[in-house]
């Protein structure tokens, strides 16, 4: 196939960064080795995404936006909001920790990405605690918690079990121990959301 016949969308420019990422690193890897993957000029590359920068960033959204959409509460609307919350942390941290494990390198890769996406990054984690939102806010409705504010609580959640889901603990989650330590934090996040004042 000619370049001329190619048909470049954002979609197969991603595939073909992620692909470019995996391989070289995101300190060697190139809009220029992005183009060459995909047998066109980088400027081709340019008209989608105007810098690397740009690149980078949409890389990360994607791969951040995979991460999100199983997570998605309404996918999971059945019993009490303390068990659908623990099954949220535990398929948060079943993502997150299996990516690291089973593909270390492209995790790395990932990881070292979010940290330069600070906004990207930002509406992840906005994204993340909303969801939480969303389940705590329906366990106020039926009565199981007692939470003035949701929205707190939605990302006070997500940042006490950040042990089991932010990439800088990476290194920890080979410990056999750490579905049962995630348990033990949900119990004493559901005594704190249950507590009447």
């Amino acid at each position: 196939m000619t370049p001329a016949a190619v048909v470049l969308t954002e979609e197969r420019i991603l595939d073909a960064a992620e692909d470019v990422l995996r391989r070289f690193g995101p300190a060697k890897a190139t809009v220029v080795d992005v183009a060459k993957a995909l047998g066109v000029s980088h400027g081709s590359v340019y008209r989608h995404f105007p810098t690397k920068v740009a690149l980078r960033d949409a890389v990360a959204r994607r791969w951040l936006d995979r991460l999100a959409d199983p997570l998605d509460p309404a996918r999971d609307p059945d019993g009490p909001a303390a068990e659908r919350l623990l099954r949220w942390l535990e398929r948060l941290a079943a993502i997150k920790q299996g990516m690291a494990l089973n593909d270390p390198e492209l995790f790395a890769t990932f990881s070292q990405l979010t940290t330069e996406a600070r906004e990207v990054v930002a509406v992840h984690v906005g994204h993340l605690a909303a969801q939480l939102t969303e389940i705590i806010a329906d366990g106020v409705d039926r009565g199981e918690f007692a939470v003035a504010d949701p929205v707190s609580a939605g990302r006070a959640v997500l940042y006490a079990t950040a042990r089991f889901h932010h990439p800088l603990h990476a290194a920890e989650w080979a410990d056999p121990a750490i579905g049962s330590e995630l348990r033990d934090v949900w119990r004493l996040i559901v005594q704190g959301l249950a507590t009447r004042p």
